[in-house]
């Protein structure tokens, strides 16, 4: 095993040179005075702020043991408690220690996009319930909370001063002048950029990233900055242990650029991670920033200059410690494992695998299939053909599924998210819907599952849901596809009925995610290698460990049996993690068939 990733709590003096470097970064001459103010901030609503001195001992981050639930507060209603409380209810009676973590979705007053546009930050909806709640589920598992920090909703008090002219609000957003040329500036969404908004000095126009309703924060100005430390502090003395960093790649606007990952975006990264070292520490920081892969891991803050410009291979030398995220999504891992198991061929996931850089300890993956957004199409560039691609969309269609678009530099519509339930997703291959759809589906979890990384599954992926048309047609929006309410009663009942695909989606995973939080070879910081096979097998070895104890993680990603001539199965017996029987040299793997095989020695 690697060294291990150990939490780094930064002691008073480390800290204030820290941030004062990043705060010159962001705002030259004013750096100082945005220190003090900064300082004074942590000294009043900091939880747990260290004195003056050495900082406390470094503690380990994560371990095999850590596996995260993906939830909104009312994925769960039942029509009498507060969908919170049903949620921990479910969470303690249905899945008791399975999960080590969930990550709640935004629970704040909210006017549109499910709650990613924000009304009010230090409020919980109260439809949802509380905040004795939240710090309720906050007590049984690690807390991830949304720090929904580019934009706010148009119905937000911020908003509300700023249309009359009013402090703090007031200077809290962008004004541009539509005749502006921001042709650079790269789009996440077929929405104008700006949106013409009354007030009473007149017409302005604000940037908007992603919808109207969404106006986007104007982090030029550290009061804003200083605003979300404040936000976030709050949130880790609710118990927050995990922080989202919601579309955080859109953060600093500045004309003629793209707009996406600028360096003071990064500088601000790196301030809350420091934040966070000093005052909570083990607090984990996570990016959300669904675009291509080399873009997505340069939020570990192991490369200044850009990995465009200087490759990857920093991230394997010079021991530079990280600075900026701990974990950042596996965005391509979900479109790529569509294309596997519609496919029948392993051989880009597998290529894609052994493309993944070497982390060093304090970093790691967030490995998932499905959330509660669509599933991202950006993150295939480089890694499948065109044709593939329209294949794959063509596919999500005929399966129910629908296409979200974003606009390209060019001005043309170009695909950004798929819409579907990852259970539908699994329905078939490109000859179409067949029978396999259960074992394809759990043999895609636990692919995923096998990785390194820390694993999240989504609620809907847990319960097999399908996909919710009636909830799309309702809303309005694409994405409330797979963003279904179940009725708890109705979901009891699934549960509890063999036969049905909810119950048996359900158990097995509930019992994969069992074996899988004992297994010391799926530790995050265990290694990985992908073996050499057929493409119709994916094969991942975890370990060794310093006792020689090694896991095959082995996947028949086809619709037909799969002989396993492996060479490591010949070194030794093996047996299965999950059943407990030894491995036979002449058994073939069934058609979407997985194993976990330890080495019996270990």
């Amino acid at each position: 095993m690697p060294e291990p990733s150990l939490s780094t709590p930064l002691a008073a003096g480390t800290f204030r040179e820290r941030a004062h470097r990043h705060l010159t970064m962001l705002y030259g001459p004013r750096a100082d005075e945005v220190l003090r103010r900064l300082l004074t901030l942590l000294a009043h609503q900091a939880p747990m702020t260290p004195p003056d001195g050495e900082a406390p001992p470094a503690r380990p981050l994560w371990s095999e043991r850590d596996q995260w639930l993906i939830a909104y507060g009312d994925s769960l209603i039942d029509g009498e408690q507060a969908p919170l409380d049903v949620l921990d209810d479910f969470v303690i009676g249905r899945l008791g220690e399975t999960f080590s973590g969930v990550h709640l979705l935004p629970f704040f007053p909210w006017s549109s996009d499910d709650g990613f546009s924000v009304i009010h930050y230090r409020e919980v909806d109260p439809q949802l319930g509380d905040w004795p709640q939240v710090r309720r589920l906050s007590s049984r598992l690690d807390l991830g909370v949304d720090l929904v920090l580019n934009h706010v909703s148009r119905e937000s008090l911020w908003f509300a001063d700023y249309l009359g002219g009013n402090l703090p609000g007031r200077d809290y957003f962008i004004e541009m002048d539509p005749d502006t040329d921001l042709s650079a500036v790269v789009r996440p969404r077929s929405s104008p950029l700006l949106v013409k908004v009354p007030t009473r000095r007149g017409p302005r126009h604000l940037w908007a990233t992603f919808s109207e309703d969404q106006i986007d924060l104007n982090f030029a100005n550290p009061d804003v900055l200083l605003e979300f430390v404040g936000i976030l502090l709050f949130y880790l003395c609710q118990g927050a242990r995990v922080i989202r960093l919601d579309a955080i790649a859109y953060l600093w606007k500045q004309v003629g650029t793209s707009c996406i990952h600028l360096p003071e975006t990064h500088e601000v990264v790196r301030l809350l991670r420091a934040i966070v070292d000093h005052v909570a520490p083990g607090t984990l920081i996570l990016t959300e920033t669904n675009v291509p892969h080399r873009e997505n891991i340069s939020y570990f803050g192991l490369e200044r200059q850009g990995l465009e410009r200087q490759g990857l291979e920093r991230l394997e030398q010079d021991g530079t410690p990280p600075d900026e995220a701990h974990l950042v999504y596996q965005f391509p891992l979900p479109p790529l494992l569509l294309h596997t198991f519609t496919s029948g061929e392993a051989g880009t996931l597998a290529a894609w695998l052994r493309s993944l850089p070497e982390l060093p300890p304090g970093c790691s993956f967030l490995n998932f299939t499905a959330s509660h957004d669509g599933i991202g199409v950006r993150p295939l560039e480089g890694w499948l053909p065109h044709h593939e691609v329209e294949a794959l969309l063509e596919l999500m269609h005929r399966f129910g599924g629908f296409v979200s678009m974003r606009t390209k530099d060019d001005g043309e519509d170009s695909p950004y998210e798929i819409n579907i339930t990852w259970f539908d997703a699994m329905k078939g291959t490109r000859r179409g819907a067949d029978p396999w759809q259960m074992p394809r589906f759990l043999c895609s979890q636990q692919l995923m599952l096998g990785l390194r990384g820390i694993p999240a599954l989504y609620l809907h992926a847990l319960t097999g849901t399908l996909n919710d048309i009636e909830g799309m047609e309702r809303s309005g929006r694409l994405r409330s596809i797979n963003r279904h309410h179940w009725d708890r009663g109705a979901l009891e009942r699934l549960l509890d009925s063999p036969h049905t695909s909810t119950h048996q989606a359900f158990t097995a995973l509930k019992r994969l995610l069992e074996v899988r939080r004992d297994e010391p070879c799926f530790h995050p910081d265990v290694s990985q290698r992908v073996i050499e096979t057929p493409a119709t097998l994916l094969v991942v070895e975890r370990g060794p460990l310093p006792d020689g104890r090694r896991l095959l993680a082995i996947h028949n990603v086809t619709d037909r049996p799969q002989p396993l001539a492996l060479e490591p199965l010949n070194e030794g017996e093996w047996r299965d993690r999950i059943g407990g029987e030894t491995w036979r040299a002449e058994d073939a793997l069934p058609p979407y068939g997985a194993l976990w095989l330890v080495n019996s020695s270990g």
